[in-house]
């Protein structure tokens, strides 16, 4: 029999959502910014707008508001929309500004005099932003030059004494302004992206580490069981040369405990009547005559994790071995003892009895049965400890204590 092995359980959805985060996060904050930026350059330009002259009336109203009606949708859809709206919007808000920048000629005759540009090639940036945030990179970037030309042609039909140098130049300044705004916007989105891809990586680096931690826990849960169950039974079997009920007992209680182990529920935490109950067991495994005392501070509240009532339970169960094992004087009857104290948050186990005792500083390092099976177990346990005092003839008293707060 071995150890059961424990893998990483698949978390697909956890991980698709935290592959996203930082992604959907700057893709919302810059599609409110980008909404509210909107608006407030159209409240800017509305004042040139009317007064500007235009072929048919009503038509620089209507003209503006098309442009920039879609990014005040952008605005709201980034705070509580989805993702996939956001981009939906922003291609929308993106393309619509490409056409009303196309009808420009066909509104205004001219722009307002004094002016040297109209004000779609003025907000030139709004609409390179929007296709930033609507698509990929490269169709982003044709697009932003697409519209960079569209607007500076269109410029030059409505600004008076226009030249094919004039229009180059324009041309010029269009894509470099569509250059910058693009590359904040993706690199912006890049950086997000690699920021999930580094969260990811780091899920999945401290779910191995858990599991291999889980592993190894699993691995010393089950040596310590070989130890304290199965090599007891084993030394027992080889001391005894007759079949006895005792070690058909214990044989059988071992069996049954490897099987539990393997198919244990998975619990969380034990509260102090299931904690009770679970040290009693433990204890009746080792001594069904044994009797466990109980004291508790009023009103307490245990909660202890079930790898720590583990731990707990087979160090109080190592201790019991020992004593039946050890503890026995000729000519009498050794009295033992077990004492449960819980108070809020901690519990005190203590195991006593009047038997031989011995020295503890001269007990061999290679000695599982106290070192590793009690103290070194109780230690490793967050919260833990272990505290044996005995000397010969003196008796023995077992101490285990766990604290939530370590």
């Amino acid at each position: 029999m071995s150890p059961t092995a424990v893998a990483p359980a698949p978390a697909p959805v956890a991980d698709i959502e935290l592959s996203r985060a930082a992604t959907d996060q700057i893709l919302r904050r810059i599609g409110l910014v980008l909404g509210i930026g909107a608006m407030i350059v159209m409240a800017l330009e509305l004042p040139a707008v009317l007064v500007q002259p235009s072929n048919l009336s009503h038509w620089p109203e209507i003209h503006l508001v098309s442009a920039y009606a879609l990014f005040a949708v952008l605005a709201v859809v980034s705070v509580r929309g989805s993702v996939r709206g956001i981009h939906r919007i922003a291609a929308a808000a993106a393309v619509c500004y490409l056409g009303v920048t196309v009808m420009t000629p066909l509104v205004y005759p001219v722009v307002h005099e004094g002016s040297y540009a109209s004000w779609p090639y003025r907000g030139l940036a709004l609409g390179v932003l929007a296709a930033g945030l609507a698509w990929p990179r490269r169709v982003a970037a044709g697009f932003a030059a697409l519209l960079a030309t569209a607007t500076s042609v269109s410029n030059m039909f409505v600004v008076p004494g226009g030249s094919l140098w004039d229009l180059f130049g324009d041309i010029t300044r269009a894509l470099g302004v569509a250059a910058l705004f693009l590359w904040c916007v993706v690199y912006a989105r890049s950086a997000a992206e690699r920021v999930d891809r580094e969260a990811v990586r780091q899920r999945h680096r401290a779910a191995t580490i858990a599991a291999t931690a889980a592993r190894e826990r699993e691995g010393a849960r089950f040596a310590a069981l070989i130890h304290d169950a199965v090599l007891s039974t084993l030394l027992e079997a080889s001391r005894s040369r007759e079949s006895s009920p005792v070690l058909r007992t214990q044989a059988a209680r071992t069996l049954d405990q490897l099987e539990r182990s393997r198919g244990a529920p998975e619990l969380d935490h034990f509260d102090a009547a299931a904690t009770i109950d679970y040290l009693r067991d433990a204890v009746r495994e080792v001594d069904p005559e044994l009797a466990v005392q109980v004291s508790s501070r009023r009103d307490a509240d245990l909660c202890l994790p079930v790898e720590s009532a583990h731990v707990l339970g087979a160090a109080l169960m190592e201790a019991v071995r020992n004593s039946l094992r050890h503890a026995d004087v000729a000519g009498r009857v050794v009295r033992r003892e077990v004492s449960v104290t819980i108070a809020t948050g901690g519990i005190r186990v203590v195991l006593a009895d009047d038997g031989a005792g011995f020295d503890p500083a001269r007990v061999p390092a290679d000695r599982m049965g106290i070192a590793g099976s009690i103290l070194a177990r109780m230690r490793s346990l967050a919260g833990g400890a272990a505290f044996v005092e005995s000397a010969p003839g003196a008796g023995t008293v077992v101490t285990l204590v766990w604290g939530s707060d370590g």
